[in-house]
């Protein structure tokens, strides 16, 4: 049975995946902050779903992460990500602290676990770093996490360039009706950006697929697919 480990996976994109995931006959662990939050997920997407809660910045989480995967992993996908304050800010109004903790969870982590993980990874294992249209656009007050996310299909690229045993791919959702996303515009109707569960399939896709490692968008995985 294949098995992938995602990290925000207790709601939005990450609890959508691993929904998919399973549906599929994969094993999943997710890890997110929640534990109360995390659980009632797992138990909602059936046996196949394993939680593992704790914060994905705290080493010692990460450790116990390697721990519940002794068999090896199949899939690594690091979806966990933090604006940094909502509502957001312009740039020189970003305080240090707001930085080092966009930059810790959204960069740093991912890449302490792609360095923990890499030994347990099966032949033909993907990496999957959910970033944002925000890494190559400029918005207004976006600019700590959308750096971020410039930095983490950065080290993505990199990755693959360093280690081509492995598939890495750096995918763009597009923008989401999520919690994460209502933060980013507090107080104002996003009904109208599609649920996570409509950007699986493409998601699936790309697994299926396997395509030469590189940063793609969901809108034309879904279109390829």
């Amino acid at each position: 049975m294949p098995r992938a480990l995602i990290t925000g996976g207790s709601a939005g994109l990450g609890r959508a995946l691993a929904a998919g995931l399973a549906g599929q006959g994969w094993e999943v662990v997710v890890t997110g902050r929640d534990p109360q939050k995390l659980d009632a997920a797992a138990a909602a997407l059936g046996p196949r779903v394993v939680p593992v809660a704790g914060d994905v910045t705290d080493p010692a989480h990460r450790d116990r992460l390697a721990a519940a995967l002794p068999d090896g992993l199949d899939l690594l996908v690091n979806n966990a990500s933090t604006l940094g304050t909502s509502p957001l800010r312009e740039v020189r109004e970003l305080s240090d602290p707001i930085l080092r903790d966009v930059w810790e969870t959204n960069v740093v982590a991912p890449v302490a676990l792609v360095r923990l993980l890499r030994p347990l990874l099966r032949d033909g294992a993907a990496v999957v770093n959910v970033t944002s249209d925000a890494a190559v656009e400029h918005y207004e007050t976006w600019g700590a996490y959308a750096a971020s996310k410039a930095a983490l299909e950065h080290l993505t690229l990199t990755l693959a360039a360093e280690d081509p045993d492995v598939r890495w791919y750096a995918v763009d959702p597009g923008d989401l009706r999520t919690q994460m996303h209502q933060d980013a515009f507090p107080g104002e109707d996003i009904s109208d950006r599609p649920l996570p569960e409509e950007v699986v399939p493409a998601f699936l896709a790309l697994l299926d697929r396997r395509p030469a490692s590189g940063r793609y968008r969901a809108a034309d995985l879904a279109v390829a697919a």
